[in-house]
C-alpha cells in the first residue's frame, strides 16, 4: 500500500494524490509512505521516483545495519524499530530530498503512523517539512526503546530478589534470556547512536544542521540508552557470577556434610566389619553382653565424633 501527503505553497494539506500527479506538480513538500509494498509498488522507487539502485536494493533486502548514504539528489537512511514483545528488529528506510520524504517499510510501523497522523492533524502545517518529519520519526523510534529497557530492568530486579521463589536453574535460565535480549537491544541502539553522530557531524545535510538541537536531543537519548544497556549487562554478569558462586558454595557445603557423615560411619563400619567375619575363634562372640557392649562403643565413638565436628563448625 502507498499513502501520499502533500503540502502546497499555501500550506494546504492534501492526501492520497497519485505519485505521477505529485511529481509533475509544484508542491512545497510531500511525503510518500510505502507500507508492505507489493512487487509492482516497489518498482515505483526506480520509476518514476528515480532513487539510486543501491538504495533500492537496501530497501528490498531486510535488516541492513542502521546507516546513512549520500546520493546526488537525495539522502538515504536505514533505521530500526524494535518489536516490544519479541525484540525483533523491523527496518524502516527513509529517502530525504530537497522537498520530500519517502518512507519504506515491509511491516506496518506504529512510529510512522503516529507521525503521519500528527502531520495530518497539525494546525500549524507551515512548521512542518521533510527534515522535521525525519526528526519526529527518529524520535518516535528511539522513544520506543526505553520501555523495552525498563522492562528488562524489572526482569533483572525480579531475578535478583527472587520474589517468586524460583529454583536456581530457572533463575539462571531467565538471567541468560535477559542477557540475550540486552545484547539484541545493544546491537540496535549502538548503530542508531552512530547514525545520529554521523548526521550531527555531517556538512551535507543543511536542513538537519539548521535543526541540529533537535537531533542532538535524540543523540543524547541514545547515549543514555547505550549506558543503560551496558550497565544492565554488567548487572547480569554480576548476578550470573553471584548465582554460580552461591551454587558452588551450596555444593561444597553439601559435600562437606556428606564427608563428615561418611567419616563418622567409617570406624563404625570397621567395627561392624570386624565382627561380621565368620572366624570360629573370636572370643568376643561368646560374651553374654558383647552385643550391647559393641553397640555402646559404636554409639560413643559416633556421638563423640559428631560433637567434635560440630565444635569445629563443619556442619555450618
Amino acid at each position: 500500500m502507498i499513502k501520499t501527503l502533500v503540502v502546497n505553497h499555501q500550506n494546504e494539506l492534501q492526501k492520497d494524490l497519485p505519485i505521477s500527479t505529485i511529481l509533475t506538480s509544484d508542491f512545497k513538500w510531500y511525503w510518500i509512505d510505502f507500507i508492505q509494498p507489493t512487487e509492482d509498488e516497489i518498482r515505483f522507487l526506480d520509476h518514476p521516483l528515480s532513487f539510486h539502485p543501491l538504495a533500492i536494493e537496501d530497501c528490498i533486502h531486510k535488516l541492513q545495519r542502521p546507516k546513512l548514504d549520500y546520493y546526488d539528489d537525495h539522502t538515504f537512511f536505514v533505521t530500526h524499530s524494535l518489536n516490544d514483545e519479541t525484540l525483533e528488529k523491523e527496518e524502516i528506510n527513509l529517502f530525504i530530498g530537497k522537498n520530500y520524504v519517502v518512507t519504506f517499510h515491509h511491516l506496518p510501523s506504529k512510529e510512522i503512523a503516529d507521525v503521519w497522523d500528527k502531520v495530518c492533524l497539525s494546525k500549524m502545517i507551515d512548521q512542518w517539512n521533510q527534515s522535521i518529519v525525519l526528526y519526529h520519526v527518529l524520535d518516535k523510534l528511539v522513544d520506543g526503546y526505553f520501555p523495552i529497557v525498563y522492562k528488562l530492568e524489572d526482569v533483572l530486579n525480579e531475578i535478583e530478589d527472587n520474589s517468586k521463589k524460583q529454583s536456581m536453574e530457572k533463575l539462571l535460565e531467565n538471567l541468560f534470556d535477559a542477557r540475550h535480549d540486552l545484547l539484541s537491544l545493544r546491537n540496535t541502539v549502538n548503530p542508531m547512536r552512530d547514525l545520529l553522530y554521523r548526521m550531527l557531524n555531517s556538512q551535507r545535510l543543511d536542513e538537519i544542521i539548521s535543526n541540529k538541537e533537535y537531533f542532538a536531543d535524540i543523540y543524547d537519548h541514545l547515549l543514555k540508552l547505550s549506558e543503560m544497556v551496558d550497565a544492565n549487562r554488567e548487572i547480569t554478569t554480576d548476578l550470573r557470577d553471584s548465582y554460580l558462586s552461591y551454587n558452588s558454595h551450596q555444593t561444597n557445603r553439601v559435600m562437606k556434610i556428606l564427608t563428615v557423615i561418611t567419616t563418622i560411619f567409617m570406624p563404625l563400619t570397621f567395627i561392624a566389619g570386624v565382627y561380621g567375619m565368620n572366624f570360629e575363634h573370636m572370643p568376643e562372640l561368646r560374651w553374654d553382653w558383647g552385643y550391647f557392649l559393641i553397640l555402646s562403643i559404636m554409639f560413643i565413638i559416633g556421638f563423640s565424633m559428631f560433637l567434635w565436628f560440630k565444635k569445629k563448625g563443619w556442619f555450618i
